[in-house]
């Protein structure tokens, strides 16, 4: 029995390879076993993305709203299938290569783009 973020990952994977092609990314299945560092506070718009390496127990795809922090708790870690219930839409991202970031919001806006600097871990 597969478990539900496997199986929404699978319902949603031709929108993540539509999206891969309209940006000219590899497509990069996540690891559903791994978490996603995001900012709790989801509700603000637009939404951020960023996809580094996958390091340690998280895939490498880091999420947040509103004002960005340096601090050391800004991110937490969350699994997939709980991020995916707060915030549906931006499982079309989720198979962006590393390197990849997008900005989105509610009213259709979408923005994505390739930053080599996010490419390795520092």
């Amino acid at each position: 029995m597969k478990n539900k973020s496997v199986e929404i990952l699978e319902k949603y994977i031709d929108s993540q390879k539509n999206i891969c092609k309209k940006y000219n990314s590899n497509f990069n299945k996540i690891d559903e076993k791994l978490f996603i560092g995001a900012n709790y506070n989801l509700k603000l718009e637009p939404i951020n993305g960023l996809r580094h390496p996958i390091h340690g127990k998280l895939n490498g795809w880091y999420i947040w709203s509103g004002e960005w922090s340096d601090s050391d708790d800004f991110f937490k870690p969350i699994c997939l299938e709980h991020l995916i219930e707060l915030k549906p839409e931006i499982i079309k991202y989720f198979g962006l290569d590393i390197g990849f970031r997008f900005l989105a919001n509610d009213k259709g806006y979408e923005d994505v783009w390739f930053d080599q600097n996010i490419t390795s871990l520092k």
